[in-house]
């Protein structure tokens, strides 16, 4: 176990969950996760491992066969995950977030029939927001659902949709204007629905086509697509929580836990950036010393170990606050834009640190260089969490008279 990073007071339930993923990092994905990045190739063998461990209903109550275990527990076990490679923990985020939705703002016949499969991983959850050209403009959705009958009829081309072709079931949020007259704010007239389909890409139920995978710079291994609606038609107990209007809410309390999640996965590759560097600093000899003897290194090290344990900090402070039932949008929005701040800084310090070999395919740090990028702009731009921070400053320190 490493000095950085330490989280006090755990439970020895929890310290046993985190050494179990751990030593499942170091044997099962590290060793492995350059080869299969390099290929585009999705991980078969270590999703099939985590859903040995339970990990896919880590927060999924007792009751529905899951583990029970709070957002600090799962955002500790991510931080170890993205450690390993963050496409990995991308696999199990997008699951986590619908059943969380489902667990919050669920029927109780759709809890019963969804959370117990998912629990054992049986069935792989996604969830969609964004569409090509709207970017973080939520309110923008032009995606409809019209009633008809017993069933709604979806319309529209959703983008960026993590799990999309090995997902067995997506959260779409569209609009639906049914019981909302003309003129009602934009975020009234959200819902979302779920929609099951079969995995792989293509039409993979009728209505509904995920065209294939979209190309990246980083974050491979993961199935990022788009999804395409035509005359999809979705019973009206599909309707997350039985009511329209209200799906702008219930998505955006699965992005709150989602921003912590993006605030582990950078606490995690900041990590093992750190690794990768003090590690490489100290074998590297120049003019007849290790470079880790030299100020000039020592000095990043230190920058680098400062950031990991403060972006770690943070992101412990945000969950333990949802945890605690208390409102934490503030919260997530600081760890998580410091988090993955501070993960681009700490990766590029250690591809540095690495001088030339850090630009080969060889070493791994090319690939965390690929991947950080990522985290700047997933659930929500660096900018968006200014703008959700500043906001919330404001209100808790409005000038009175």
């Amino acid at each position: 176990m490493s000095r950085l990073a330490q989280t006090h007071g755990l439970t020895e339930i929890q310290q046993e969950i985190l050494s179990t993923v751990r030593d499942f990092v170091d044997k099962e994905i590290i060793p492995v996760a350059t080869e299969l990045e390099h290929r585009d190739e999705y991980p078969q063998d270590i999703v099939d491992g985590l859903k040995e461990l339970g990990l896919f209903g880590l927060m999924i109550p007792e009751e529905y066969g899951g583990l029970g275990e709070s957002l600090l527990t799962y955002a500790l076990c991510v931080e170890e995950i993205a450690r390993g490679w963050m496409s990995v923990s991308g696999i199990i985020n997008t699951h986590f977030i619908v059943a969380y939705m489902l667990k919050q703002h669920g029927t109780q016949e759709q809890k019963d029939y969804f959370l117990p499969r998912m629990a054992a991983g049986e069935v792989r959850g996604a969830f969609s927001m964004s569409e090509p050209g709207l970017g973080s403009d939520v309110s923008a959705i032009t995606s409809k659902a019209v009633k008809e009958g017993d069933e709604y009829v979806l319309n529209g081309q959703k983008m960026w949709l993590t799990n999309g072709g090995t997902s067995t079931l997506v959260a779409v949020l569209v609009r639906s204007d049914e019981g909302h007259p003309e003129g009602t704010a934009a975020h009234k007239s959200m819902t979302t629905f779920l929609i099951e389909k079969e995995p792989g890409f293509g039409e993979v139920r009728p209505g509904l086509t995920i065209p294939g995978k979209i190309d990246k710079m980083g974050y491979k291994g993961v199935d990022t697509t788009e999804l395409i609606m035509q005359d999809l038609r979705i019973p009206a107990n599909r309707v997350l929580g039985g009511e329209t209007g209200r799906g702008f809410y219930q998505m955006m309390d699965g992005v709150e836990v989602g921003r912590v999640n993006v605030a582990a996965r950078g606490c995690g590759v900041a990590q093992r950036a750190f690794e990768l560097g003090v590690s490489y600093a100290q074998q590297r000899h120049t003019f007849g010393k290790p470079i880790a003897q030299h100020q000039a290194i020592q000095f990043k090290l230190a920058e680098m170990a400062t950031k990991v344990e403060a972006a770690h900090a943070m992101m412990v402070n945000a969950a333990r606050k949802k945890d605690s039932g208390e409102r934490n949008d503030l919260e997530a929005g600081m760890a998580k834009y410091l988090a993955s701040e501070y993960c681009k800084e700490v990766v590029e310090d250690a591809f540095r640190i690495h001088g030339g070999y850090g630009f080969s395919k060889e070493y791994e740090i090319e690939r965390l260089y690929r991947e950080a990028p990522m985290l700047l702009i997933g659930e929500g731009t660096a900018e968006i969490q200014k703008m959700i921070i500043g906001r919330r400053l404001l209100e808790e320190y409005r000038v009175q008279g």
